[in-house]
C-alpha cells in the first residue's frame, strides 16, 4: 500500500478528478487488457480455435485483478503483461490455456491503450462542455457592460466585458472542434502480430475458413475500436502525439484566460477577480493578501502540459523500424500526466467561471480614466468635415491629450473632456453637445455586444448539434 510515507505524484491525490484516475490506474489498465484477451478468443471461437466454455470460463474472471501475485510473477519474469497473463491464466483453469493464441505483447496494450486514450478524450469533451456552457452564459451576461480595452498592457479603445469573454469562448470552441476531430480519430493495433503482417495468426487460422483480417474485424468490434490498416508492433506514436497537441492547445487556451483574469485582479486594474472563500488564507505572511491562486495553478499545470507534445514528438520519430521499446516508460508518464493536467485545468477553471466577480466599480474608473482619450480620433474626423483644418486640429488635440496624460498619471480625473469644450478652437467646429456625444463611452464600443452574444449562441449551438460529442 502506498502512503505519503513515501513519493507519490500530486497527481495520484492533489490535481486531476477521481474519475481521470480511475481510467489511468493500474487495475484498470489490466481489466482493459483482459476485455481485449478476450474479445480475440471470442474470435477464435468463431473459427473453431476456442471453446464456448473457455471463453464463459474468462469471462468469468475479467474482474478479478490481483495485482499482488501478478507483481510477484513479474518480479520473477521482468515482464509485466506476461504477469498478467499468468495471473489470469491461472484464475481461469479452462480459459487460461487458449490465452494469447498468436498475439504480440502490443496486440493487448495498444488496443488498451487506445480505449483508454478514448475514454479520457470524453471525459475532457464532457469538461470542456460545462466549461462552454459557463462562459456562454457570462458572455450573454456581459455583453453589453463596457470596460477599458489594452493593447501592449496600455489602455487602448473601450470594449465590453462580454466581448473579451467572447475571445476565450471562440479559442475554447476550436480546442473543442480538435479534441472532438481527435476522438473520433482514435484506432487500435488491431491483431496483427509482432511485426504487423499478421503471419502468427496466418498460421493457426489456417484451414479454419477465417482470414487473419477476418479475426481481427471479428475482435475490434467486439472492442468497438477501428483498427489502423497498417501497423509495425505497434500503433503509430503519431496518433499519441496528436492527442497532447489536443490537450495542449486546450491548455494554451485556458492559460490565457487564466494569465488575464491574474493582470485584471491586480489592484491597478481590479476588474475581475476569481472566487475566494470566507475563511481562505490568502498568504502565511500577509494577512490582507488575496492571492489568484486559482488561476496561477492553472498557468502552472498549462506550463507543464504544453511542454509534453515535444517528448512525445521525439518518443514518434525515434519509433525505429518495426516497433523499440523506448516508447513505453515515457508513454506511462506521459499519457496519464497529460490528461490529469488537462483535467485539473478544466475544472478549476469551471469553479472560476462559476464564481467570478466582476468589479463594476473598477469598470467604471478605469473608463473614466482612459476612455476619454478613444474618442480624440472621431473628434478629430468630425471637425475635419465641419471644416477644420485637420493638421492644425491634431497638433491643438495632442496638446490637450497630452496635458490629460499627465492629470492621469497623477491620479487626477481625467480632464480632457472639459479641455476640449473649454476651447473655442474646437467649440467652433463642434458644439459643447457633440463634443459629449462623441465622448460617451457607448458611441466606441462597436458593434461588440453583438458579435459578443453571437458567440455565445455559436458555442450553443455547436454543443446542441454534438450533445455528447465524445461518447460513441
Amino acid at each position: 500500500m502506498f502512503t505519503h510515507e513515501t513519493f507519490l505524484s500530486p497527481f495520484t491525490w492533489r490535481y486531476g478528478s477521481p474519475a481521470m484516475r480511475r481510467i489511468w490506474s493500474e487495475a484498470y489498465r489490466r481489466r482493459l487488457w483482459r476485455q481485449v484477451w478476450i474479445a480475440l478468443a471470442r474470435a477464435q471461437m468463431a473459427a473453431g480455435l476456442v471453446r464456448p466454455e473457455q471463453v464463459a470460463d474468462l469471462e468469468a474472471h475479467a474482474g478479478a485483478i490481483d495485482l499482488e501475485r501478478a507483481e510477484q510473477i513479474e518480479r520473477e519474469i521482468g515482464h509485466d503483461l506476461m504477469a498478467e497473463l499468468l495471473t489470469f491464466a491461472e484464475q481461469a483453469p479452462q480459459g487460461g490455456p487458449v490465452l494469447h493464441l498468436g498475439a504480440t505483447s502490443a496486440d493487448i496494450e495498444d488496443n488498451a491503450d487506445a480505449i483508454r486514450i478514448r475514454e479520457a478524450l470524453d471525459l475532457i469533451g464532457d469538461r470542456l462542455q460545462e466549461v462552454l456552457e459557463a462562459l456562454a452564459d457570462a458572455i450573454e451576461r456581459w455583453a453589453e457592460v463596457p470596460c477599458m480595452a489594452w493593447t501592449h498592457l496600455q489602455p487602448a479603445e473601450p470594449t465590453t466585458v462580454g466581448y473579451r469573454l467572447a475571445l476565450y469562448g471562440q479559442d475554447l470552441l476550436m480546442d473543442w472542434e480538435e479534441i472532438s476531430r481527435c476522438r473520433l480519430a482514435i484506432r487500435g493495433k488491431g491483431f496483427k502480430g509482432a511485426v504487423g503482417t499478421g503471419a502468427s495468426y496466418a498460421a493457426l487460422l489456417d484451414g479454419t475458413g477465417m482470414t487473419p483480417s477476418q479475426m481481427e474485424e471479428r475482435a475490434m468490434a467486439e472492442l468497438g475500436l477501428e483498427p489502423f490498416r497498417v501497423t509495425g508492433q505497434i500503433y503509430p506514436r503519431k496518433q499519441d502525439w496528436r492527442v497532447l497537441v489536443a490537450l495542449a492547445g486546450l491548455a494554451m487556451s485556458l492559460y490565457k484566460m487564466a494569465f488575464d483574469l491574474r493582470l485584471l485582479q491586480s489592484p491597478p486594474f481590479g476588474e475581475w477577480s476569481e472566487p475566494f472563500g470566507a475563511r481562505q488564507v490568502g498568504s502565511s505572511a500577509m494577512p490582507f493578501k488575496r492571492n489568484p491562486i486559482l488561476a496561477e495553478r492553472i498557468n502552472a499545470l498549462a506550463r507543464y502540459l504544453g511542454s509534453l507534445p515535444s517528448m512525445m514528438w521525439e518518443t514518434a520519430a525515434h519509433s525505429l523500424l518495426e516497433r523499440t521499446l523506448d516508447d513505453s516508460a515515457i508513454r506511462r508518464i506521459l499519457l496519464p500526466e497529460a490528461f490529469l493536467a488537462a483535467d485539473e485545468i478544466l475544472r478549476l477553471t469551471l469553479h472560476i467561471l462559476r464564481g467570478m466577480e466582476i468589479h463594476v466599480e473598477a469598470l467604471r474608473r478605469n473608463l473614466e480614466r482612459f476612455a476619454p482619450f478613444a474618442a480624440l480620433e472621431p473628434v478629430l474626423m468630425a471637425a475635419a468635415r465641419a471644416g477644420a483644418d485637420r493638421q492644425a486640429l491634431h497638433a491643438r488635440l495632442r496638446d490637450h491629450a497630452m496635458a490629460a496624460w499627465e492629470a492621469v498619471r497623477s491620479g487626477a480625473p481625467n480632464p480632457l473632456p472639459e479641455r476640449l469644450i473649454a476651447d473655442p478652437e474646437i467649440t467652433r467646429w463642434l458644439a459643447p453637445e457633440t463634443l459629449r456625444r462623441l465622448m460617451a463611452i457607448h458611441t466606441h464600443i462597436g458593434d461588440a455586444p453583438e458579435r459578443a452574444r453571437a458567440m455565445a449562441q455559436e458555442i450553443r449551438r455547436a454543443i446542441a448539434a454534438h450533445h455528447r460529442p465524445f461518447i460513441g
